[in-house]
């Protein structure tokens, strides 16, 4: 399946797009500290989705699937640091949508699982 046809993926899409969005309200001193940092968690989660589909192999799939999770975790802390320090009013709206997303990982993740215990 094309990366583009997952739902992980188009989400995460949405999320990114929605965080640059925030994100270019915060403070300008933070452009290359907590503005930057949560660009590159936020982007790096449907481009790993994308790249683990693109390798053709259900383990390399999972495996990216993993780090996909692993940049959504640090997205929330990112998200969180920023809530607490007043740059974000809305964390509750954003951490839905984490939720939302790491379920969908996870969804992927046992469907993967399946496969690779049923070949």
């Amino acid at each position: 399946m094309n990366h583009t046809q997952l739902k992980a993926w188009q989400e995460a899409i949405e999320l990114s797009k929605e965080l640059y969005l925030i994100t270019a309200k915060f403070p300008a001193e933070e452009r290359y500290g907590i503005t930057s940092q949560i660009r590159r968690s936020a982007v790096s989660v449907p481009a790993n989705i994308a790249e683990g589909s693109a390798r053709g192999s259900k383990k390399e799939m999972l495996r990216f699937l993993f780090i996909a999770m692993g940049s959504l975790a640090e997205l929330e802390t990112l998200l969180l640091i920023a809530a607490n320090i007043g740059y974000l009013s809305d964390f509750e709206h954003l951490n839905k949508k984490l939720a939302r997303e790491r379920s969908l990982i996870i969804g992927l993740q046992h469907a993967i699982k399946q496969k690779i215990s049923e070949a």
